[in-house]
């Protein structure tokens, strides 16, 4: 009975945590399906469905050209963070060499400061560079962030790798570079995954800096393309035209977590047991 009662409660806990967490993009998707004054109608189940939101955010904005601006720059973040890391993962995790601790966890405290530390300095670097409202300039911005997550996961899991693999790659006459991308890479290939998402969901909603390092419309990313969305009038809220465009940036994000679902769990939880 005592078993019984405690499945139980552990179910309830289950469905009232769901629904505490997707409440908020159900009603988002509600919401975007209300135009006029049924925006202001409170209702917990549809009444009727107006694609009128999701017509006008494709008319009144270049809102295409924002989402290929995000792809862009979540892809090209992830696939520079990915390479940097897996090389530094294995520096860090496989060669031995004074100050190498001291140096690992360096790279964990940069990614301990805020984003607006760092803000006006960056601004100089990208001013310099010529990347001021030019995507580049947001892909170098982001991998402030993404980086050192990436290279202190990998590292971890660098080190968990059995070292007979290595010896005997090395005996067979292996460089450093062939181990790293023939050996190493395949076997983490669900550490990769989970950190590549995890950058790639990291640059997707990533505000702040694109919001400082953009000026146009055509260069800008979805997240602060939905935050400067504005009613075709003074009168008229935006409110449906803001839900649309939330769920239509949303929808790409569940559809990766939910493809690579079980290499995700794997990655996130291999070498759990190991210290």
């Amino acid at each position: 009975m005592r078993r019984v009662l405690s499945g139980a409660g552990l179910a309830i806990a289950c469905i009232a945590l769901a629904v505490f967490l997707l409440f908020p993009l159900y009603y988002a998707v509600l919401t975007s399906f209300k135009s006029g004054s049924e925006l202001f109608r409170v209702d917990y189940w549809p009444t009727e469905i107006d694609l009128s939101s999701y017509v006008r955010i494709w008319q009144e904005q270049p809102f295409a050209r924002n989402i290929l601006n995000s792809v862009l720059v979540a892809t090209s973040v992830v696939i520079l963070s990915l390479a940097l890391a897996l090389t530094a993962a294995f520096a860090l995790g496989r060669v031995r060499f004074r100050g190498r601790k001291f140096l690992l966890y360096t790279i964990l405290g940069v990614s301990m400061f805020p984003q607006v530390a760092v803000l006006s300095g960056l601004f100089e670097v990208i001013r310099v560079l010529g990347l001021y409202n030019n995507l580049g300039g947001l892909i170098l911005s982001y991998m402030i962030f993404t980086l050192p997550f990436t290279v202190w996961v990998l590292t971890t899991f660098m080190r968990d790798l059995p070292v007979e693999i290595e010896e005997a790659a090395i005996m067979d006459g292996l460089s450093p570079f062939v181990i790293v991308t023939r050996v190493f890479m395949p076997l983490m290939g669900p550490a990769m995954v989970a950190t590549g998402l995890l950058a790639f969901i990291a640059a997707w909603n990533e505000f702040l800096f694109a919001l400082t390092f953009t000026l146009s419309n055509e260069q800008r990313t979805v997240p602060v393309a939905i935050a400067l969305i504005t009613g075709a009038s003074e009168y008229e809220l935006p409110w449906g035209n803001i839900m649309a465009a939330s769920v239509i940036v949303t929808v790409p994000l569940i559809a990766l977590v939910l493809a690579f679902q079980r290499r995700l769990v794997a990655g996130l939880t291999a070498g759990a047991v190991k210290g």
